[in-house]
């Protein structure tokens, strides 16, 4: 798991970098919403078909603002022997994946990357956004069956790990949600967590009002805009809305439920907006690593606590600042710096001959 722009995102670059110039790499299938103007990623993937990897990309021409660069850079991509793909029609292709298919020794092994933000080195560096990378064969499977209904090659199939828009990523939030009502009816461990750019999708907002007259405590953080309103007696009064606005853009999607005692976590490209469950192809994937699961809900429990940068809604929609009551200031975004660099002194004392990029401080990007 990286987390940027904490953590740099050479990674996800040189991932793709070195699959392009791999000689037992096969193909290489990614999705492109946003890039950057000079973009490392697509010079790779153009390497890749001159080296005659097999190179599918989705790019997305009606990613609003970058329409005229993404038709450049798809005219580049063709003319390198990309297949490039355009979309599905009606809908806009915001899921964020990348897949290497490699020849290993005991047979096909599928590479994936998996993520909440764009594949932009230039926006990676003031937006906060979780990866995952993994070669787990059934999130591989997975990968491929997404990739096969946005090459038009099948029809959305049944996916194993997956939630995926827009013909299961609705249901799927609805589900969980129910399942947290009922465990809270039942008397059972209960609760929702969640971090997302907006909050506009009336069934999500009515199913959280529902959670919440049951007991179910719910906690959001919402950046932008939020249509549901905290606080009301017997509607919401379980449910805090928080708002981080700092340095960092937030940007990730991170969902948790308590589940009944065993906490689930997930995270992707989606937001609660209808056009994000209705009219997008957006991914949502599990953490099932338990180291990795433990460092996703310190990322939750972090912001949670932020008092810096956090305000409340209130039931009248207004915001406030946390109130500190003699508590210390406390900033998520310094504090995931600094978590970083603990990270990476560790490392380099494990690996005194690797050479590492150092980050650079959240304070520093302006």
């Amino acid at each position: 798991m990286v987390h940027h722009p904490y953590e740099s995102f050479d990674c996800v670059v040189k991932f793709i970098e070195q699959a392009a110039e791999d000689e037992d790499v096969l193909a290489i299938k990614q999705t492109l919403y946003r890039v950057s103007g000079n973009s490392p990623i697509i010079a790779a993937l153009i390497r890749a078909a001159e080296n005659g990897k097999q190179v599918t990309v989705l790019v997305e021409l009606k990613a609003r603002f970058d329409e005229e660069n993404n038709i450049n850079w798809a005219q580049k991509l063709e003319k390198a022997g990309c297949h490039v793909i355009y979309g599905l029609h009606g809908l806009k292709t915001h899921c964020k994946i990348a897949l290497v298919v490699r020849r290993e020794e005991d047979g096909i092994r599928r590479y994936l990357h998996l993520g909440t933000g764009n594949y932009n080195d230039s926006t990676a560096k003031i937006y906060t956004d979780v990866g995952l990378f993994t070669c787990n064969s059934q999130y591989g499977a997975d990968a491929s069956s997404l990739f096969n209904v946005i090459t038009g090659y099948s029809r959305p199939p049944e996916y194993q790990h997956f939630a995926v828009a827009p013909h299961g990523l609705r249901s799927f939030f609805v589900r969980r949600i129910k399942i947290e009502t009922e465990n809270a009816k039942k008397g059972l461990p209960c609760g929702i967590t969640a971090k997302v750019n907006s909050l506009v999708d009336p069934e999500i907002i009515s199913l959280l009002y529902e959670a919440s007259s049951a007991g179910v405590p719910v906690k959001v953080v919402v950046r932008g805009i939020c249509c549901l309103i905290p606080g009301l007696p017997g509607v919401s009064e379980n449910i805090q809305i928080i708002s981080i606005v700092g340095q960092l853009l937030e940007h990730s999607r991170i969902f948790r439920f308590e589940n009944g005692g065993d906490p689930k976590i997930y995270m992707g490209s989606a937001d609660w907006m209808p056009r994000n469950l209705d009219r997008r192809v957006e991914l949502v994937f599990p953490i099932e690593d338990a180291a990795l699961k433990e460092r996703a809900f310190g990322i939750l429990d972090t912001l949670l606590s932020d008092n810096t940068n956090a305000r409340i809604m209130q039931p009248d929609t207004s915001y406030q600042h946390v109130n500190r009551r003699g508590r210390s200031a406390f900033s998520s975004q310094l504090t995931f710096y600094k978590q970083a660099q603990e990270r990476l002194k560790a490392l380099q004392h494990v690996e005194h001959d690797s050479p590492l990029i150092p980050i650079h401080s959240a304070e520093e990007v302006r």
